[in-house]
């Protein structure tokens, strides 16, 4: 018998056409949901205003990440703009590093830095999730999250605004699966043993 594996993180990360592609992905995720950590190519103070959007929207708790933060089911993090956003485990424990540093591939925060960090934390314990957005940044993390015995998705070229980051995924072998942003929440909780998340 094939036990599931307890997955304790998803990770998400998304560029152009990425913050109603997220909605759409959590909208209805439930507020007993595993920590949710995210980055979302954007400028300084608009990752607030959008964790204050969500917030508004979603049953989990959504809020712009500060240091040292603690995740927890039921709590998601949106990675804010202009700095660089990582998971770290300590023991059973979750927590993020929030830093001013260069940018990765273009960009602070970086999909890449945060996946990277997610591959090296959680393991075969989280869920990747990489939708629309240009160039390549995520790819490479979301390869590493998947070698690393995570369970990931790459959103398909039919549903993205820009089939880039995904694409690139995809190409490196990085994603176990791709599907439409109806779909990806269904993947997610078949991954956590849940039905019915649309």
């Amino acid at each position: 018998m094939k036990f599931l594996i307890k997955r304790d993180v998803i990770a998400i990360g998304a560029s152009t056409g990425g913050t109603e592609a997220i909605l759409k992905v959590v909208r209805n995720f439930p507020a007993d949901m595993p920590g949710v950590v995210i980055t979302q190519h954007m400028p300084p103070k608009f990752t607030d205003m959008y964790a204050q959007r969500l917030n508004g929207i979603l049953a989990m708790e959504v809020r712009e990440a500060k240091h040292g933060d603690i995740l927890h089911p039921g709590l998601m993090l949106i990675a804010p703009g202009g700095m660089q956003m990582r998971l770290v485990r300590i023991g059973s424990t979750y927590s993020v590093s929030v830093t001013e540093e260069e940018k990765v591939n273009g960009h602070a925060p970086s999909v890449d830095v945060l996946f990277h960090s997610v591959a090296t934390a959680a393991g075969e314990h989280a869920i990747g999730v990489i939708l629309t957005g240009m160039g390549a940044d995520g790819a490479r993390g979301i390869k590493h999250m998947r070698d690393s015995g995570a369970y990931t998705i790459g959103q398909d070229e039919k549903s993205c605004v820009v089939y880039g980051m995904p694409k690139e995924a995809y190409l490196l072998d990085g994603v176990t699966d791709q599907a439409d942003l109806d779909t990806i929440p269904l993947l997610i909780g078949k991954a956590l043993g849940r039905t019915g998340l649309i």
